[in-house]
């Protein structure tokens, strides 16, 4: 085993000890969400491991393309690369794996879950779990979540849950996506490219997009997506009707299918915003 895997392994199995929760009455809810200083990552080849990590989430194209089959990076969605509260952010994620997730009706592992985006949301193929990018990426989310109580969430955890007062309207939907998005997702919905051919705006819809299985493919998650942080830099500015209305228009787009997708909530728990 290699140096760097050999540091990592020692902090990677920390995922796997027995989850101790805050039980005291006046336990916080959620720890303070609070993103480390870059100064912070140490040397050597953790800290390799880490600034690798990095890349692979802001840079999936470039250093992880074998395992990427659409025009996204991680941080696509856990934007700036996973320290965004309320755009998936990965502070604190270290500690709460692992855990039981509905749709797969099993106990999931980190590693689980980073290939989970890898196959739905990348619309590619999971990453050998002794791979340096999988390590990369599992020192990246140790690093973030530094400080974050074990088995506690972080504020800002996921997206924050909205309601649509009525019920989504994929035409009012469309006229938003056309004042509102198309500037950087293009009218056909297939993102803004760089003159290098890579994407300066992700494509929402189309054979470059998320695939059906993946999360920002439920009405939901992408109604809160949109409410929290879109358009970019003006998160907020939209009301919660509207980013329903919108993501009721996009999420509904053509876009790649997942195989063995029948596989998914076998045990119950299937949310009603599920695409299939």
């Amino acid at each position: 085993m290699s140096r760097l895997f050999a540091l990592t392994a020692v902090a990677i199995s920390l995922a796997f000890a027995p989850l101790q929760r805050a039980e005291a009455a006046d336990a916080p809810q959620a720890w303070p969400f609070s993103v480390p200083a870059e100064s912070t990552i140490p040397a050597g080849p953790l800290g390799e491991a880490i600034k690798l990590g990095q890349k692979v989430v802001t840079d999936t194209q470039n250093h992880a393309k074998a395992y990427v089959g659409n025009g996204l990076n991680c941080s696509s969605c856990h934007l700036n690369g996973g320290t965004v509260a309320g755009a998936a952010p990965f502070v604190g994620l270290w500690g709460v794996f692992p855990e039981y997730r509905s749709r797969s009706a099993s106990v999931n592992a980190l590693q689980t879950r980073i290939n989970d985006c890898f196959e739905r949301s990348m619309n590619g193929k999971a990453l050998p779990e002794e791979s340096p990018e999988m390590i990369g990426v599992l020192s990246y989310v140790w690093w973030l979540s530094q400080g974050v109580p074990t088995g506690m969430d972080s504020a800002g955890r996921g997206f924050k849950e909205i309601l649509a007062p009525a019920t989504p309207d994929k035409a009012r939907g469309k006229s938003i996506y056309a004042q509102k998005c198309a500037s950087c997702h293009a009218a056909d919905g297939a993102g803004l490219n760089k003159p290098d051919g890579s994407y300066m705006f992700p494509p929402l819809w189309g054979s470059k997009a998320f695939n059906i299985g993946a999360g920002m493919a439920r009405l939901n998650t992408a109604a809160a997506f949109v409410k929290a942080n879109m358009p970019l830099a003006q998160g907020g500015t939209l009301s919660d009707q509207e980013a329903y209305d919108v993501a009721a228009f996009f999420t509904t787009q053509p876009r790649p299918d997942l195989a063995g997708k029948e596989n998914d909530w076998l045990k119950g728990g299937k949310p009603k915003d599920a695409r299939y």
